[in-house]
């Protein structure tokens, strides 16, 4: 039938299963936006300060490793306790 999705979960619309998936993934997309935030924003301050202060590339250096750092303590951070159902 053209036209026609088949749900393989009686009662829920395709619309309700979409919208499931999404919640569930959620805490995991947040997680991957907060590791990338985090390296973008110590490198964008690296760079800003190295053009500021003329230090050549070693804040920029500096500052993606520290956001690389923070962005993976974070990261497994949130990971780890996503395991942890409610007790």
């Amino acid at each position: 039938m053209a036209g026609k999705e088949k749900n393989d979960r009686p009662g829920e619309s395709i619309g309700e299963g979409i919208g499931s998936a999404y919640r569930k993934a959620g805490p995991y997309i947040d997680a991957s936006w907060q590791l990338a935030g985090a390296v973008g924003l110590g490198t964008l301050l690296g760079w800003w300060l190295d053009k500021k202060l003329g230090t050549g590339p070693w804040l920029l250096v500096g500052g993606s490793l520290v956001g690389i750092g923070i962005g993976f303590f974070m990261f497994f951070r949130i990971i780890t306790t996503l395991g942890k159902g409610p007790k």
